[in-house]
């Protein structure tokens, strides 16, 4: 860690208003709308923790990313959306969502704002496009 925090700014936003979309949906819309969100998304560039950039393609009910040969299925996207909301959007690093892919799942997580921003102390600006550093 360098001894900068970069925070982003709508994150927080991004979390209350994917919470606000969701609240009263039944199980299997909310699992809908993750899914239509990510369908948006797709093709847009991504960073894992470890700052590998990833883009991912939605076929069916696979998503495939750019840096495996394995597509992450459907279900285990849902698995990973569920413990988010089981941990109330606080997850602190892919391996919490405890599924195959988790490192790609847990920064689309985050842009989707799925994970609030307090789950990490540092936000990588390609998952916060709108970071700011604050030294």
């Amino acid at each position: 860690m360098t001894g900068r925090l970069e925070i982003c700014g709508d994150q927080t936003e991004r979390y209350r208003t994917f919470m606000k979309e969701i609240e009263d949906l039944e199980p299997e819309a909310r699992d809908a709308k993750l899914w239509e969100k990510m369908v948006q998304h797709q093709g847009t560039r991504f960073y894992t923790a470890k700052k590998l950039q990833f883009t991912y393609m939605i076929r069916g009910g696979e998503l495939f990313v750019d840096r495996k040969s394995k597509s992450i299925t459907q279900s285990t996207v849902f698995i990973a959306f569920h413990k988010a909301l089981e941990l109330e959007g606080i997850v602190a690093g892919p391996k919490k969502l405890g599924t195959f892919g988790a490192s790609y799942l847990y920064p689309v997580f985050m842009r989707l704002g799925v994970i609030r921003p307090e789950s990490q102390l540092s936000f990588d600006m390609g998952n916060c496009p709108d970071a700011q550093e604050i030294t």
